[in-house]
């Protein structure tokens, strides 16, 4: 071993002593596990945020906001039954995502459904961290570069801290949310009436995004992080902790964020409205011109992006550190220093496009893994490099939503591709008889 590794070696070892293992190779003993209040702030601190406020506009401007409600609502019940679902698996056996998907998709084969949420997640966090620096650059006529490194910066070292600093973010980002975004939602709502919010027809009086394409939206933005759950799931004690915090997120968090967004643009009815631009809750409170509402917005923003991509950094340093038998500390400096350079490249501008893609690949690993777990081989051990049933299923998961998206646009792509990934897997592994 190199000088340099002993050193990054070392440096690692006591980084794991003053903040506390991770456990990126083996199951989170019980001793270590967090208590209930833990998990529950690590996951509602996730999805309560303004990108899924950005998500909510975006809705009602495509489907009015009558359907949109009904999006947000049948979305996120959806996302509770297939995030707790997969959580309660990583809290029975204490593993992450990466350890799971080796008894479903192989020894080896793990590594690949575990390396694409992995990069997927890094994606999401460039993202968020972009959005980040364009909202502060465009408020306050900044750099947009400067604002992103230091908001990918500062990302980074709340990952760095593990599970305690994603804690402590949500403890800090929640209720600033909740305050700031009633405010925003009751105060654009003060400018017409419930009823004309509840009629609101979409952007410009016309809907375009038809109830398949919503759920969509809804579902796919956090299926990735939904999907590697157990990340999170591992450090509750029981199922009922991890129910609960999964149901904190999933409807709770991800629907009150959406219907903050929702809320602020049928109230207001600007004409082609941007969710990524001025026409969200953090331009909203910008707008007023009162320079502590300015001051608290900023702060706001950085605290409440943080919290999820600090969220997403720390699930893709954890799969890309078990694939490659390394820390998860050290793969939160590398892989966010990779995010920040990808996000000053204004990937966030490819949202919508982003948000389809996952939900095209990934419902079908998390579909799988259930189907095989809950059914199939409840309490199995890693049998074998490669199983050839997952990745058989897998591919014929993305391959319906594949045609769903591009010749029966109505229907969701995200929902086609779970149920056709585990009905083939049920299919395949009745006919085989695999162990």
């Amino acid at each position: 071993m190199s000088e340099v590794a002993k050193n990054v070696e070392a440096i690692e070892e006591e980084a794991d002593h003053l903040l506390g293992a991770e456990y990126e190779h083996e199951p989170v003993p019980l001793a270590a596990r967090r208590s209930m209040f833990s998990v529950i702030t690590i996951w509602i601190g996730f999805p309560m945020i303004i990108t899924g406020a950005m998500t909510g506009s975006i809705l009602v401007l495509g489907m009015g906001f009558t359907n949109a409600v009904w999006a947000m609502v049948i979305g996120n019940l959806i996302m509770f039954a297939y995030v707790g679902a997969l959580g309660v698996l990583g809290t029975d056996k204490g593993m992450n995502f990466a350890l799971l998907a080796s008894i479903v998709f192989g020894r080896k084969g793990y590594m690949l459904a575990s390396g694409l949420l992995s990069t997927l997640l890094l994606g999401w966090y460039a993202v968020q961290t972009g959005i980040t620096g364009a909202l502060v650059s465009t408020a306050y006529d900044l750099n947009y570069v400067v604002m992103t490194v230091i908001a990918g910066a500062l990302y980074i070292g709340i990952t760095f801290v593990g599970v305690r600093g994603l804690h402590y973010i949500g403890l800090i980002s929640v209720p600033l949310f909740v305050v700031l975004g009633l405010w925003v939602a009751f105060d654009a709502a003060g400018t017409t009436s419930w009823e004309a919010i509840w009629a609101y027809p979409g952007n410009n009086g016309v809907a375009t995004m038809s109830m398949g394409v919503g759920l969509t939206v809804v579902i796919a933005l956090f299926i990735d992080a939904g999907t590697v759950s157990a990340d999170f799931n591992r450090w509750a004690k029981d199922r009922t902790s991890s129910l609960l915090a999964t149901a904190s997120a999933f409807p709770l968090a991800n629907l009150v964020a959406m219907l903050v967004g929702g809320i602020m643009t049928a109230a207001l009815a600007v004409p082609d409205a941007n969710p990524f631009g001025a026409d969200n809750m953090f331009g909203y409170m910008n707008s007023k011109q009162l320079i502590f509402l300015s001051i608290l917005a900023a702060l706001f923003l950085y605290c409440n992006l943080g919290s999820v991509c600090a969220h997403c950094l720390y699930n893709a340093a954890t799969g890309w550190s078990r694939i490659l038998g390394s820390h998860m500390r050290l793969f939160a400096v590398i892989l966010g220093a990779i995010g920040i350079i990808i996000a000053a490249t204004e990937v966030w501008g490819l949202f919508v496009q982003w948000l389809t893609l996952l939900g095209i690949l990934v419902p079908p690993i998390g579909a799988i893994i259930l189907v095989d777990q809950y059914m199939y081989r409840r309490n199995s051990e890693v049998t074998s490099d490669w199983r050839a049933n997952a990745f058989i299923a897998w591919a014929i998961g993305s391959a319906v939503a594949l045609l769903v998206e591009f010749y029966a646009p109505q229907f969701s792509t995200a929902i086609s591709a779970g149920l056709a990934g585990g009905i083939a897997y049920a299919a395949i592994s009745s006919l085989r008889q695999e162990s």
